[in-house]
């Protein structure tokens, strides 16, 4: 079983930030920080990503992402435009042989310029909404589970429902991190991520 008990009839997940986990960053056509793709065709996969969450999955991981976009909400792109980079990154990862089980997006952000898409809500990390509700719908045991992802803020929303962490240290996402993060492990990218989970199973 490795460090932690399951639950009865629940199973672990991975839970996996997206950008900057599974696939690569791209500059912003504003600011030019490495962010978000917002176009199908700029959708690559991080080189090992896919297999590193194959050997996730082969050790008994459910492997589900959660991210937040918010570039609909600031008015960038349209929420189909974002429905269909995430289909290709599923679709990238499904060919690699990791296939996702499932996913949620976040589209709000506090301070967006579409109405429906803009405020206060509780699935935008660092808020736990969207582990807690993949957690509900596949019975998953968030305490024998990880968050892994490369912001703070998927450090803080899996200490929130109940995960352990791991700090993605992804060089073009260091704008998204400081020391205050404090997760479980650190690691440089999913393969390391992987092999430092893989070993805790095997005790």
């Amino acid at each position: 079983m490795g460090e932690s008990e399951l639950s009865e009839g629940l199973r672990k997940a991975a839970f996996l930030d997206r950008d900057g986990v599974l696939n690569e960053l791209i500059p912003d056509p504003v600011s030019g920080a490495p962010e978000s793709p917002l176009r199908r065709q700029d959708v690559a996969l991080i080189p090992g990503a896919a297999d590193a969450a194959a050997r996730l999955r082969s050790v008994g991981y459910a492997l589900v992402v959660v991210s937040n976009q918010p570039a609909a909400a600031k008015g960038s792109v349209s929420l189909e435009q974002l429905k269909d980079v995430h289909a290709r990154v599923l679709e990238l990862m499904a060919a690699a042989g990791a296939p996702i089980e499932d996913s949620r997006l976040c589209f709000h952000h506090p301070l967006g310029v579409v109405p429906e898409l803009t405020g206060p809500c509780g699935c935008r990390k660092p808020e736990p909404g969207m582990l807690l509700d993949l957690a509900r719908k596949l019975d998953l045991d968030l305490a024998a589970s990880w968050m892994i992802g490369d912001a703070d803020t998927d450090v803080a929303a899996g200490k929130a429902a109940g995960c352990r962490t791991v700090l993605i240290e992804h060089a073009p996402s260091a704008h998204k991190r400081s020391e205050e993060a404090a997760p479980d492990l650190t690691a440089d990218d999913l393969p390391d991520a992987s092999e430092r989970l893989r070993v805790l199973e095997l005790g």
